[in-house]
């Protein structure tokens, strides 16, 4: 989920994977799967940003549990010898 901000500056949060493309005409319209569109006053560059930043936070969240797995496996794997 990725926090953006109507024209009348209201902030909401969309599910970016959700986000089918930006324009810029000249205000940013985001179009979502749904085919709903979102005029959002942050740039497409902000937006796009915006996706990578939440992706890697996710990305990252996901090698830690899997680290913990494995060295759990690991662990278990060892403890039956």
């Amino acid at each position: 989920m990725i926090r953006l901000k109507r024209l009348n500056g209201k902030e909401f949060v969309v599910n970016c994977d959700m986000i089918e493309f930006l324009e810029s005409t000249p205000d940013t319209v985001v179009t979502l799967a749904s085919n709903n569109k979102l005029v959002v006053t942050e740039t497409i560059d902000e937006v796009i940003d915006k996706v990578i930043e939440y992706k890697q936070r996710i990305n990252s969240t996901l090698k830690v549990i899997q680290k913990e797995i494995v060295k759990e496996t690991l662990h278990e794997t060892n403890d039956e010898k």
